[in-house]
């Protein structure tokens, strides 16, 4: 753990598996009829798949191929949210919000580079998922617990209908549709 990282602990802890839990189930309520709400929360399900899945897997060839599944999965994500969520978040929920989002993401990339550089059967390789597990939990929180919900409550029913088919579009262009269909 960085020092940095031990500064944020102590400001903010991490929110544990029962704050995590409420979260989502608040934000899975909310997601009724909101397409581009059910397809964040139905890719940060697929995002903690893919976590649960590296490091079940035996062997390295098998860690880096799930790795690089995670990276595309997590950087898609990141890009709709980056062009089409996040400058909503500046503007209804806060500036600080969306830099803090926009970091933690570039942070993210950058820790999976690392990680894919390593060797995958290494106990450093382990330690660096576990601690970029741990920062996507936390991310995801936030965002379940007050960002997005903030955006269904202060954004009009045609600014989020946008945001539904912006937010299809930006996932798409990186990830392509993979046979997936998201739908509320």
């Amino acid at each position: 753990m960085s020092f940095l990282d031990k500064i944020a602990a102590a400001v903010a802890p991490a929110a544990s598996d029962e704050d995590r839990a409420e979260a989502r189930r608040r934000v899975e309520a909310l997601s009724a009829g909101e397409d581009w709400l059910r397809m964040i929360v139905d890719q940060h399900r697929q995002i903690e798949a893919l976590f649960r899945e590296a490091k079940a897997s035996a062997n390295p060839e098998q860690r880096q191929a799930v790795v690089r599944k995670l990276a595309t999965e997590l950087t898609g994500h990141a890009n709709a949210e980056e062009a089409v969520v996040y400058p909503i978040v500046s503007e209804d929920s806060g500036k600080t919000h969306a830099v803090m989002a926009y970091e933690e993401h570039a942070m993210t990339k950058v820790q999976l580079s690392k990680l894919e550089r390593m060797d995958p059967l290494s106990k450093d390789w382990s330690d660096k998922l576990e601690h970029i597990q741990s920062a996507v939990q936390q991310h995801i929180y936030q965002e379940e617990d007050s960002w997005l919900p903030d955006l269904v409550e202060n954004t009009s029913p045609a600014g989020r209908a946008l945001l539904s088919a912006r937010y299809r579009e930006e996932y798409e262009r990186y990830c392509g549709t993979g046979g997936r269909t998201f739908t509320a």
